[in-house]
């Protein structure tokens, strides 16, 4: 538990609702104990009043007060396991307020569910909580998952993955628009270009993917546009292809790309490949190229760095790609994806705060 505080604490940047565009209060982060205590902990100049709330956008006068003129960085509360709460971090010199919540959505059979919410934006601003969710697959949810999500109100679900992953593994999550982009896991395996044995992971496979997912980038970024609520999208891993379009949502908004390069690389703390796919016997999908390679319970595999040999993390290899044959993240979203400058303007008035 004190690993994965300090290593959130050290990637997360969360800002103001109102007041100053540099947030008086910073290092913010919220982390779930075993026993449901939520801890709380920030780093500021001077005192702050904490109070909280049950839904993303509350404001200071719906909120309820947890601690006023809290000095001392921390503060703890109790929920209840499918409870999502939000924090509101109000400086008492100025009156700005940062908002903040739990990264990770706490799930027992999920895997690397979590908000994007609280990352630096355009113009000063930062990515509303409790409207983009990225995660791996949800076949093997429990009917207390499935209320936490229920929770989220989810309003669509972009499917990033393969024919084949979906018919082995069916999402558990109900009640949500439903999209997906047909292709074969066949096409991942090649961009893998591996001689021999299973296929590997690396920025080889990256430099493949603006083009591979331009097709899933259209959905996704048309389903961000039509606003119709919050929205969530996965593949099996919730890291490689899930990262990508993180990465080019990220982008959109303003993101810079170091902050973009540390959210992906909290894929192998937070991922449970034991619940990404069901036990699965070979034999009863003989026509399925991914049966055999997720032959074996998701207990047996273990989540892997996202990094080379020199420790360079393999989404630069599709930031390259891009730089090189876009000019940028900008130029991608605007030439292959169709976004229009209006669309960029709108995706940062409706995301960001």
């Amino acid at each position: 538990m004190a690993k994965a505080f300090a290593a959130a604490l050290g990637i997360i940047l969360f800002g103001g609702i109102a007041g100053s565009a540099v947030a008086k209060v910073s290092d913010a982060a919220v982390l779930r104990g075993e026993d449901g205590q939520l801890t709380l902990r920030w780093s500021a100049s001077g005192p702050v009043d904490v109070l909280q709330a049950s839904t993303a956008d509350a404001r200071i006068a719906a909120a309820t007060p947890v601690s006023m003129r809290d000095a001392d960085g921390t503060a703890t509360v109790r929920a209840g396991p499918s409870e999502r709460r939000y924090f509101l971090l109000r400086d008492t010199k100025d009156g700005s307020v940062t908002r903040v919540a739990e990264r990770l959505v706490p799930l027992q059979q999920g895997s690397n569910f979590r908000d994007i919410g609280g990352y630096q934006g355009a113009g000063g601003k930062h990515v509303r909580w409790g409207l983009i969710y990225r995660s791996g697959a949800t076949p093997m949810l429990t009917a207390q998952d499935r209320e936490t999500v229920s929770g989220l109100h989810l309003k669509q679900l972009i499917d990033l993955r393969s024919d084949e992953e979906r018919v082995l593994a069916p999402t558990r999550i109900d009640g949500v628009t439903y999209t997906a982009y047909g292709y074969s896991m066949q096409r991942i395996f090649e961009g893998m270009r591996a001689p021999a044995g299973a296929p590997q992971n690396g920025s080889a496979l990256y430099h493949g993917l603006p083009l591979l997912l331009a097709p899933q980038m259209k959905l996704l970024f048309a389903a961000l546009l039509s606003k119709q609520g919050a929205i969530e999208y996965n593949c099996s891993a919730g890291q490689d292809r899930t990262g990508f379009a993180t990465a080019m949502i990220l982008s959109a908004l303003g993101t810079p790309r170091d902050v973009i390069v540390r959210d992906y690389l909290l894929s192998p703390t937070y991922r449970r490949p034991q619940w990404e796919m069901p036990p699965i016997d070979p034999a009863m999908f003989p026509d399925n190229p991914v049966a055999k390679v997720f032959a074996s319970n998701g207990a047996a595999r273990q989540a892997q760095p996202l990094v080379d040999a020199g420790g360079h993390a393999f989404l630069l290899g599709a930031f390259e790609e891009i730089d090189s044959k876009w000019g940028s993240p900008e130029g991608y979203l605007r030439q292959v994806v169709g976004l229009s400058s209006a669309d960029l303007a709108t995706l940062r008035a409706a995301y960001l705060e």
